[in-house]
């Protein structure tokens, strides 16, 4: 009995030897903080690098049909979309329901209308940074839309040839829709940076 004591605490005492070793410490630190790297990637994959490409002609000239974007799916945790963002949304809650890119125009709380070309926020001319054609087909918003708390009025860069916030199949767009906020361009290889909207 006294022999398997001696013997067990002998292998403790070498095991314990072992792992004091310099050498050891070191690969047990290297592979700490190996994995560390690999969660923080993963949690920056989940929140910052999900990826979306443009399917459509609606955000030209700005975007290209073809272009990828990764999307920041943080931003609008610890925020709320501004006017001028290019958001990434869905319009319904449904897993297979397409995403869409477009420009946050109208605000919670504010009336949009559409009106000789030019959008009116609540009743006054809104004028944009860059120079985007007039509106020919104001759709919904020939009359005045008042946005509800959590909803954005978006519309495409493209006036006339976009499916956005002015017809009944988009409409509002629900803050809990939005997936996030495009800010990198991944690809074609010639584009790759920082999204430059304005």
């Amino acid at each position: 009995m006294f022999q398997e004591r001696y013997a067990m605490s002998g292998k403790v005492s070498g095991a314990k030897s072992f792992f004091e070793r310099d050498a050891v410490k070191e690969v047990l630190v290297w592979i700490f903080q190996i994995a560390v790297v690999l969660a923080c990637a993963v949690v920056a994959a989940i929140f910052f690098f999900q990826t979306v490409t443009m399917q459509e002609g609606s955000m030209e000239p700005t975007l290209a049909s073809g272009d990828r974007f990764f999307i920041n799916r943080m931003a609008y945790k610890l925020g709320s979309p501004k006017r001028g963002d290019l958001i990434v949304f869905k319009t319904s809650s449904k897993q297979d329901a397409s995403l869409h890119i477009k420009r946050v125009i109208g605000l919670p709380g504010e009336t949009i209308q559409i009106k000789d070309g030019q959008i009116l926020i609540n009743g006054e001319t809104y004028k944009e940074g860059r120079d985007f054609p007039s509106i020919s087909s104001p759709g919904l918003a020939e009359e005045e839309i008042t946005i509800q708390n959590g909803e954005y009025f978006v519309l495409g860069d493209n006036r006339n040839n976009s499916d956005d916030s002015r017809y009944g199949d988009v409409g509002n767009v629900q803050k809990k829709y939005i997936e996030g906020k495009i800010w990198f361009t991944a690809g074609p290889l010639k584009k790759i940076g920082l999204v430059k909207d304005k």
